[in-house]
Order: C-alpha cells, then structure tokens, then sequence
C-alpha cells in the first residue's frame, strides 16, 4: 500500500537520492574519450537533439581506434534510442543522458545509460561532453548551497555594492565619491576644508548606506549574512557610524582589508570572507548538534546508534533525523527461527557477515539489505519526522560520524529507548 510520503518525497529524500546517482556516475571510468554525456535544457526541442546525436555519430566514424569509435557510436545509438520517448520538448528542468562502455574488470566493458530527468534546478544550456569520465560537475553545483549573501566594498573614492548567490558574484550598483583629496596648506581654510571634507565623507557613506539598504532591506529574511570589505579606516568608520540599517547592521559577518572597491572588489571580498562564509553555511548543522548535545546531556529527549534510533523512529517519537553526511552503510536485516529479528550495520563494500540472535543464540538468516539511510529515511516520511544531513565539517559532526554511527535523533518527548 502506497504512502503520501512515498508519492511525494521529502526534499531530503530526492536530495540524498541525487547524491547516491552522482557519486554512482562518479564511479564509472572509461579506456579512452567514449562515455558521453548530453544535458539538454527544457526549452530545447527534442528533435534539434535528435539531429545534434545522429551528426556526432557520423563524425565519429572518424575516429582512429576501432574500440572507442564503436564505444562512442553505440552510446549515442542508445541516446538516440532514448530521446524517443520524449515529446517535442524535454520535462521541466531538463533531462541529462549518460551513456558509454564503461571498465568492469578483466579488461572487459560493459554499457551503462543512465537518464536523470528533471534535476533540482534548471539546466541552462545545452552541452555535448565525450570524454574518459561522465561530466557531472553541472549536477554537482546543484547540491552546493545556495546561500545568498550581501557584499559591500568602499573606500573614500567609490563603492560597489551586490550579492554572492551560490557561487555567483552580482554587481548590482555603485557610486562615486565627491570627498575632495587632503588639504595640504594650513591656517582657517584648512580647517573649513576639512570640515567640509568630513561632511562630504558622511555624505558618501549615506549614500553608500542607501544603496545597501534599497537592495537588501526587501531580502532581510533570506539573506545569510553580509561581508564589508575595503581599505582601513574607510570600512571600519562606516560600519562603527551604523550608517547601514539596523537589521542590516545585525547581519555583518565581518569586515576585510581589500585594495579595489571597484566591481572586482567584490570578488576579492568573497576570497577574502571564505572562512567566514564557510562557517555560515554550517551554523544550522552546528545549531542541530548543539540542541542534541543539550538534550543528551540534561535529559532523555536525544537517542542516538541504529537500534534506538530506529526504534523511537517507529514509535513516531522522532521530532528530527540526525544523519552524517558521510554515511556510507548498510542496514542487514536478520531473523533467527525464534521470530526474533536484528538490525545491524556493515560498510557498503563489505560482504554480509553471519549473525548469532542476541536473544536465544540460534543462527539468524539474512532477510534483507538496503542502504541504511534510505532504510531510516522511509520510516521517517511514513512518520512525519524530518530528516537533517550533518556535514563533518566540523568538530561535532565528525563526532556525530565516529562516535555514534552517524545515526542520532532528536525527540518530541522522552521514551526511555
């Protein structure tokens, strides 16, 4: 009987599943240039692909080796053979084809297609890709983080203001300075000079400010912190005169020395700000392994290792699945005479061991093997428990991995389990 979390899954389920193809594609490796790969967007017409395919088999012809011209053609025959059942357009976000003889040991090969449709994100361009490995760094990409991310770079000249969305620097706007160059000479003009050259100065950083402000303020709430970079003092004056709004003001991640504030400032801000980004995009990891730690420490609302995991998962007492990253298991499910059944971990590229039942000793046979994390993760959607992946990235998360399996949970109420 099908389950609405089996029709739908969660995003952390296709997430995960996304994953497990890439790093599957990832595995493959060809004896010359003859795995092909074909990203097509989904406002390319399927039939342009078709004639696109049949060209690049003919000019394979050319090729001198028999093995890798014959590799290549019958790959692009089964690309053509799947771009069949698609209509005049590909389905939404595209499709991309993985086709190509791939090593299987013994100096033999065998032919792996693979079709993934409707990625994550659009594919925004058509590539054709023949080479010794599957190109999968498009999809890749698609895991990345998406944060966004406000960048403001000035000194007393001019200022460039604009975003970091994923990996991708926008310039949005800039300004010039009319702050007039130090005064040189002394006596009551040099100092009528230098008060208009502060004003000017508080001037600029209004203006700066209002820049800021026009283009974040709208996306307070989405936006993941904001880097402020330029020569000293011009940065640090700007930032200690609250110049920028106050929830604007809030969200500064940290200022850095820069030479340009030109649009290639930006850039060297983003460089400059890594460490301060990387530790932004772990901050809501590190917030779930500090509230598991919390509770394992002051009460009973933590569980963590595969059995209790598991168990409170099917009592439906799992607010929150903690799962490493790095996992990389199975779950062997076993069954002795006595009706009692097991549950126990083993690498993914380890055989399956024998298993004494720990409640009567009998030999309990093998009944089923599947990746762990899609094992958990199906009990989790049944149960309306959501399901966080923990990067290792940082000291907790490697514990999370090497101290308690990668497996933990938070709980909605303490069982005792």
């Amino acid at each position: 009987m099908s389950t609405d979390a089996d029709e739908q899954p969660s995003e952390d389920r296709r997430k995960y599943e996304f994953r497990k193809v890439i790093e599957e594609l990832q595995q493959y490796e060809g004896s010359g240039t003859q795995l092909v790969t074909i990203y097509i967007p989904d406002d390319k017409q399927v039939s342009s692909v078709v004639s696109h395919v049949i060209q690049e088999h003919s000019e394979a012809a050319n090729i001198k080796s028999k093995q890798t011209r014959t590799n290549v053609q019958d790959a692009l025959t089964s690309i053509k053979d799947r771009l069949r059942y698609y209509d005049t357009y590909p389905p939404e976000n595209g499709i991309v084809i993985f086709s190509g003889a791939v090593n299987s040991g013994g100096g033999q090969t065998e032919m792996v297609t693979r079709v993934l449709e409707s990625p994550s994100e659009p594919i925004q361009s058509f590539r054709y890709h023949c080479d010794s490995d599957f190109l999968t760094e498009p999809l890749e990409n698609m895991l990345l983080d998406k944060g966004l991310f406000g960048l403001i770079v000035l000194d007393r000249r001019e200022a460039n203001v604009g975003w970091l969305k994923g990996k991708r620097v926008e310039a949005v706007k800039s300004a010039s300075s009319l702050v007039p160059g130090k005064q040189r000479k002394g006596g009551q003009s040099a100092q009528r000079f230098a008060r208009l050259r502060l004003e000017a100065i508080d001037n600029f950083y209004q203006e700066v400010a209002g820049m800021a402000n026009d283009l974040m303020v709208p996306k307070r709430h989405d936006l993941d912190g904001i880097l402020v970079g330029g020569p000293s003092p011009t940065k640090d004056e700007f930032l200690d005169g609250d110049y920028l709004h106050h929830e604007l003001q809030d969200k500064v991640l940290g200022k850095f020395d820069i030479a340009y504030t030109d649009e290639s400032g930006l850039y060297d801000l983003v460089d400059a700000g890594q460490e301060a980004l990387a530790d932004q995009e772990l901050v809501e990891d590190k917030n779930q392994m500090e509230e598991f730690f919390e509770n394992l420490h002051t009460g009973g609302e933590a569980t963590y290792g595969l059995g209790p995991t598991r168990e409170n998962l099917v009592m439906g007492s799992v607010d929150r699945l903690l799962l490493s990253e790095d996992l990389t298991e199975d779950v062997v499910v076993y069954e002795c005479p006595n009706g009692h059944t097991e549950y126990e971990t083993v690498e993914r590229r380890h055989d399956t061991t024998d298993h004494e039942c720990s409640e009567c000793g009998e030999t309990a046979e093998v009944q089923e093997r599947e990746d762990v994390v899609d094992h958990l993760m199906e009990i989790a959607d049944q149960r309306g428990t959501e399901t966080k992946f923990i990067s290792t990235d940082f000291e907790k998360g490697e514990q999370l991995l090497n101290a308690f399996g990668g497996i933990a949970g938070i709980l909605r109420y303490e069982t005792g389990v």
